[in-house]
């Protein structure tokens, strides 16, 4: 008689479990209870989401800047460094007993190496004690001033790339002849008030006159030529020598693109097959040295920026939250006495903060693609950006959502139904 009374009372237990089932929260019904939370205050949604479309839009154009800027950095590296290859004139194991190893000739046979297209050989010139370069003879008017005298050969000009801002520049004709010409850098030329060559000006080099036929207003390399007073070879070495053992000689090389490590191998037998040993040879550096440094230093400063806009578009998420928090304690009351349990309410609004954080992160991908292309439309440039940055940018602004949220979600899970529907 024992047995049946207890199976009924199993029986009776099962169909109150039954009858009493713990709640739950489907996937869809948190979405559809996440998207109503939205659209009830659009306004405020829109100006939550807005400090993370800030921040993922910065992040976006940060990375894409970056890539993009490193890319024509890279570019105009080897148009013009990775075509410049230096010859410097050692002398050798006694370089005391030889004053300049460059021949006379010395543009010649590295202008028939392949792959270049300028050369010349240069040295800066060293004035006596006291002397410099005056715009008027000495004795008159003007003042002295103190500056670069760069005795060049004509291929060093082409070499350099200038560009005139008037005049010319000397070829070998006024080489050969040792012509008392010189051609002046745009600082040069406002330091010596000169302004026009239409008078054929002159300059006093330590006493002897010099006519001004040109002025460098920029160059593409050797950019010391801006401020020097560049004569020809020939004329240096009448008026004052040749190159000494504290200013040896050297030779600046333009090359075609891709033929700088070869003509830097080939240089110094081509100048003088019976002593290669008195030059060396300075090639131009990685590029991929210089791109990793100027990359890491962009990285550095514009992604500190990123995190700072993320992290502001965090604390606006946060505090929305924690007042639609505090103005719907009335509801979160009413559903907990319903049976939602404290992780139902702290999934809720954390699907809330989530959805404008993925929401902001969206339209800051966008925005930031957009401002990487016009910027590179403006510049004339090739824009760069990389495939994972824009796949993770939306994820980004989700993680900052959800990390903003967990504050006020964990209060809102701890609200008390009685308390608050006392309020």
């Amino acid at each position: 008689m024992r047995r049946p009374a207890r199976s009924a009372l199993s029986r009776l237990r099962r169909k109150r479990a039954a009858a009493v089932r713990a709640s739950r929260l489907s996937p869809r019904d948190l979405l559809a209870e996440a998207t109503a939370g939205m659209l009830q205050r659009p306004g405020r949604s829109a100006l939550t989401a807005l400090g993370t479309v800030l921040g993922v839009g910065t992040f976006v154009a940060v990375l894409g800047l970056t890539s993009t800027t490193s890319q024509q950095i890279d570019e105009r590296f080897n148009a013009l460094t990775a075509t410049e290859v230096t010859i410097e004139d050692t002398g050798g194991e006694q370089p005391e007993y030889v004053q300049n190893a460059f021949p006379a000739d010395a543009d010649a046979p590295i202008e028939r190496l392949n792959g270049v297209r300028d050369a010349g050989v240069y040295w800066s010139v060293r004035l006596p004690e006291g002397r410099g370069v005056r715009s008027a003879p000495v004795g008159e008017a003007g003042e002295e001033t103190q500056s670069q005298i760069v005795a060049a050969s004509p291929g060093v000009l082409a070499a350099a790339g200038p560009h005139l801002q008037q005049g010319r520049i000397f070829d070998a004709y006024h080489d050969r002849e040792a012509q008392q010409i010189a051609v002046v850098g745009s600082g040069m030329a406002a330091r010596l008030g000169i302004t026009t060559l239409e008078t054929a000006p002159a300059i006093f080099i330590g006493g002897d006159a010099f006519t001004v036929i040109g002025i460098i207003e920029e160059v593409d390399r050797k950019s010391d030529v801006l401020l020097s007073v560049v004569v020809p070879r020939t004329t240096a070495e009448r008026v004052w020598g040749g190159p000494t053992s504290g200013s040896r000689a050297k030779m600046l090389i333009s090359t075609e693109l891709g033929a700088a490590q070869q003509v830097a191998g080939e240089a110094a037998l081509a100048l003088d097959p019976a002593h290669p040993d008195y030059f060396q040879a300075v090639p131009p550096p990685d590029p991929r040295a210089l791109r990793t440094a100027v990359t890491s230093d962009l990285d550095q400063l514009f992604l500190l920026l990123a995190a700072i806009c993320l992290l502001i578009g965090a604390v606006g998420i946060a505090n929305t939250t924690l007042v639609a928090v505090l103005e719907r304690t009335g509801e979160i009351g009413l559903r907990r006495a319903l049976g939602a349990r404290g992780r139902h309410i702290t999934l809720q609004f954390l699907a809330e903060s989530g959805a404008l954080g993925t929401l902001g992160g969206l339209v800051g991908t966008s925005l930031g693609t957009f401002a990487v292309i016009g910027t590179a439309i403006a510049r004339e440039w090739t824009p760069v950006i990389h495939p994972a940055t824009v796949v993770a940018a939306p994820a980004v602004g989700l993680l900052t959502g959800v990390v903003a949220g967990l504050y006020p979600a964990w209060r809102a899970s701890r609200i008390q139904p009685v308390e608050a529907l006392r309020r």
